[in-house]
């Protein structure tokens, strides 16, 4: 059954992913890794979609992690099979055969910078915020976010990050090669629909 909290909208050569659950801040469960399993199944297939663009619902978040009200109720084989999951989809978002445009509408925490990473490119708003706040829980990023940020990054942003656990700003990240262009929060959605109708 899929994800009621995961969109998926065509529009000719773009296709449009949105995480949608802003009142928990678009957070990730078993369900929403499931569905965008599916829904990046679909559009491999779909010759017509030439690019794909993943957003958060709301102004505050892309995804904010985990959903830890979720995760909570998750025993030790639960958890291990949930971050197996997540890294198998992750994985192939990162390897998806079309181009895929993070457009990172605030904050991409946890799990959703790890999201966010596995796009070919990000673009944030400058009011976005990224981080990596695992280590407040007692845990790594466990997605694949170490190897992608210290790729991204080189390696003493990427301990920064994953040691501190303090989020940083769009107009950092893109300093730190996490982002690819930033754009003020009016105008992301319609900055990102033109990036992705040149590259279809």
């Amino acid at each position: 059954m899929a994800d009621k909290n995961l969109l998926l909208e065509k529009d000719g050569p773009l296709a449009t992913i949105t995480f949608n659950n802003p009142k928990a801040l678009n957070a990730l469960t078993v369900a929403t890794f499931e569905g965008l399993d599916r829904f990046l199944a679909e559009l491999e297939k779909d010759t017509e979609v030439r690019v794909l663009i993943l957003t958060g619902a709301g102004e505050k978040a892309f995804v904010a992690g985990g959903d830890i009200s979720h995760l909570g109720t998750l025993d030790a084989d639960s958890a291990r099979e949930f971050a197996l999951l997540a890294q198998r989809v992750i994985d192939r978002l990162e390897a998806f055969p079309k181009p895929v445009i993070a457009a990172i509408n605030g904050y991409a925490l946890g799990g959703g910078c790890e999201l966010a990473m596995a796009c070919h490119i990000r673009i944030a708003a400058l009011t976005a915020k990224m981080g990596q706040p695992e280590v407040n829980l007692g845990l790594i990023p466990g997605f694949g976010g170490t190897q992608r940020l210290l790729r991204l990054c080189g390696k003493a942003a990427a301990l920064d990050l994953c040691l501190s656990g303090q989020p940083i700003s769009a107009e950092r990240a893109m300093s730190l090669n996490l982002v690819t262009r930033v754009s003020a929060p009016e105008t992301l959605r319609e900055d990102t629909r033109k990036l992705a109708a040149h590259l279809a």
